[in-house]
């Protein structure tokens, strides 16, 4: 009774706590198999704290909301005996958190411990036994429109000069719209921003930055989500710090947010044991407006990450974060962000690894994302017709004229989104493939169809004029011919499809990876191609990225013809779909998700999207797909040749890469960007 008193009154102080004063480090552990609420492991998750006295441990439990975690009983002959499995024993021993003579205190009939085989033994409180303690995790799992941040899930930590209030879910602790930069005079370059000693909520997101669904200029926040806390008390033990994943949206350079719930991190830090960091940067003329007066030289959205970058560094220690394993990944102009991040010298040394997930350049729509303009072209293109269309092209300064203009005004011209050599952050007019050897590891990928949702749909089945109005070149029939289905509007579009797949993706991401390896920039190349997708909700909207709906499959049937389309691997790699509240279409859309979030989180670990067998056993994930030892992930070198993955559902399997007749016909081949 004794021993439930105490319980039931520190329940009672439950509110907001500080890490410091709770002097413990916190790791959430649960099995999560990305169902969520609906998981048969839902109720699994647990908080380990410090090596502490019984007591101590009770009060951290109390004051987070929760309880010592209680062993189940026994069975068999063991029936009358409590008695337990440590849970996550195995990974507890793989991370060195524990071995054979480590105990855990837990909540039995009395103060008890609990062993790494599963003995429960009686431990008198008041004696100097100091163990790990397992605290309950009761939190409720968040999802797209709901997540509570009420008292109880709260908790505050000491970083940069701040006292920062986030929370946590069943999943992760969620620290929301943190400042990274204060509001800078519009076309001035970042600054790093440093508190008051103030307290700060990251309970909520921050402001999106201006574009066209609104938003505003003070915008300059980030989120991280992370599945352990260190003891801010002591120095942090570098071996238990976590991998960090900064992600840049997409989004064209005209939109986009750091809060879209596509890319949620609690699946993926939970699933994947790393830290995610999402960040907003600067948009449109707001981000990349270049004038010709010597200062307003654009780049400030390419700049803005970059200052994200250096807060980051300074500071994802505090979250359980290790600045040396920063992997900066993104998708569509988030991948070009981090191509241009790898060519910055403002960027050098900021990270070690990066992914680009869907990367556009060559022809067309997308070729400005890889060539970058000179300042001059992108006043000729961008800045003069908004000058013109403000009335400050006469201004004695133009930038003081157009800091004048609404913000709303300024959003509305859609062409200001051009990274430019301003001679800082970008120095050349590409990714230079040449160069001493960059000290990064790559990953790099499309899907099959990315280029589909960048064209409209035929409304005529004349080719030449059709690709004339989509601004695709007409190609060679014998590399690109029109296969007949009985659908001639829709045959022609898959044709042209497959032209700007590879003119605006495919072309420009295969050739960059041969000339990075055949200049010896780079060793290897992980490379990859989504052959199953499932496409975002609402964008773009057609029904040629869905699988179509049959009775057995009321969903969509990933089995049948389908259109692998841009942005349908976001869910997968997140591990997003249950949160999200989509259906599974069949068998294999959430064994592929698994699948597919635990080889990204694995080369965000270690530079290798090849989980080792220890650490996918240590976790309890079990094999997601039939692959045998010789179909393991295997990077593009010099040496060994040009190779890709094919991500797909019942298996994955490495291949060539794809369509490079069809780049050398469209001028595209491994060389062309040496050609600058």
């Amino acid at each position: 009774m004794q021993f439930v008193g105490l319980t039931l009154a520190l329940i009672g102080l439950a509110v907001g706590e500080s890490l410091k004063k709770l002097d413990t480090s916190l790791t959430i552990l649960t099995k999560n198999d990305l169902r969520g609420a609906s998981s048969p492991d839902a109720g699994t998750a647990v908080i380990i704290t410090d090596a502490r006295p019984f007591h101590d441990v009770l009060n951290v439990c109390s004051k987070l909301g929760e309880q010592l975690w209680r062993p189940g009983k026994g069975s068999g002959k063991d029936k009358e005996r409590e008695t337990s499995v440590l849970p996550f024993a195995e990974y507890l021993k793989y991370d060195g958190t524990a071995d054979a003579s480590s105990k855990f205190w837990v909540r039995g009939s009395g103060p008890a411990a609990v062993d790494i085989a599963g003995r429960l033994q009686t431990v008198n409180p008041a004696g100097h036994s100091r163990f790990a303690g397992l605290c309950t995790n009761t939190a409720p799992f968040s999802n797209q429109s709901a997540q509570d941040t009420s008292s109880r899930w709260q908790i505050s930590l000491n970083v940069n000069n701040q006292t920062i209030i986030g929370f946590r879910d069943r999943l992760s602790f969620r620290f929301l719209g943190i400042r990274y930069a204060p509001q800078p005079q519009r076309f001035t370059y970042p600054t790093l921003f440093k508190g008051s000693g103030e307290a700060a909520s990251a309970l909520s997101y921050g402001s999106q930055c201006v574009q066209s669904g609104g938003g505003s200029e003070d915008c300059l926040f980030l989120n991280i989500w992370t599945p352990y806390l260190p003891n801010p008390n002591s120095p942090p033990q570098k071996k238990k710090l976590r991998p960090v994943g900064v992600w840049i949206h997409g989004g064209a350079f005209t939109g986009g947010t750091a809060h879209d719930p596509t890319f949620d991190g609690a699946n993926i830090v939970s699933r994947g044991d790393m830290v995610l960091v999402a960040i907003n940067y600067r948009l449109l003329a707001f981000g990349f407006l270049a004038l010709k007066d010597g200062k307003s030289n654009g780049n400030y959205g390419l700049a803005d990450q970059i200052t994200a970058l250096d807060w980051v560094r300074n500071n994802i220690h505090h979250f359980g974060g290790d600045k040396d394993r920063i992997t900066v990944f993104g998708q569509s102009a988030g991948a070009g962000s981090v191509r241009a991040l790898i060519a910055s010298p403002q960027a050098a040394g900021k990270f070690s690894s990066a992914i680009m997930l869907s990367n556009l350049g060559g022809i067309n729509y997308g070729t400005t994302y890889s060539q970058y303009y000179t300042i001059d072209e992108e006043f000729d293109v961008a800045a003069k017709p908004i000058l013109a269309a403000t009335n400050c092209t006469a201004a004695a300064s133009q930038a003081d004229c157009l800091r004048a203009i609404p913000a709303s005004t300024l959003a509305s011209f859609g062409d200001a989104r051009y990274l430019v050599v301003d001679g800082i952050y970008l120095t050349s007019p590409s990714l230079p493939v040449t160069g001493p050897r960059l000290p990064i590891k790559l990953m790099m990928g499309i899907t099959r169809d990315d280029g589909a949702p960048f064209i409209s749909f035929p409304t005529a089945t004349n080719e030449t004029a059709y690709l004339d109005s989509v601004g695709l070149p007409l190609p060679s029939a014998k590399l690109f011919p029109i296969n007949p289905t009985g659908n001639a509007t829709l045959d022609l579009y898959t044709t042209a499809s497959r032209i700007a797949t590879d003119g605006i993706f495919r072309c420009i991401d295969q050739a960059t990876a041969s000339s990075l390896l055949s200049h010896g920039r780079l060793d290897r190349i992980y490379y990859y191609e989504f052959d199953r997708t499932y496409q975002t909700q609402g964008w773009p909207g057609t029904d040629v990225c869905e699988p179509p709906r049959t009775a057995s499959h009321p969903a969509g049937d990933p089995s049948k013809p389908y259109l692998r389309c841009h942005s349908g691997e976001l869910y997968y790699v997140f591990g997003n779909l249950h949160r999200q509240g989509l259906p599974m279409r069949d068998e294999g859309d959430l064994a592929f998700e698994q699948s597919v979030l635990d080889s990204f989180a694995a080369f965000i670990r270690t530079g290798d999207p090849n989980p080792s067998e220890a650490w996918a056993k240590a976790r309890g994930h079990q094999p997601q797909q039939r692959e045998r030892k010789e179909d393991r992930w295997e990077p593009s070198t010099k040496k060994g040749g040009l190779k890709l993955r094919l991500l797909d559902w019942p298996t994955s399997r490495m291949s060539e890469f794809r369509e490079r007749k069809q780049c050398e016909s469209l001028g595209l081949g491994p060389g062309f960007y040496e050609k600058e």
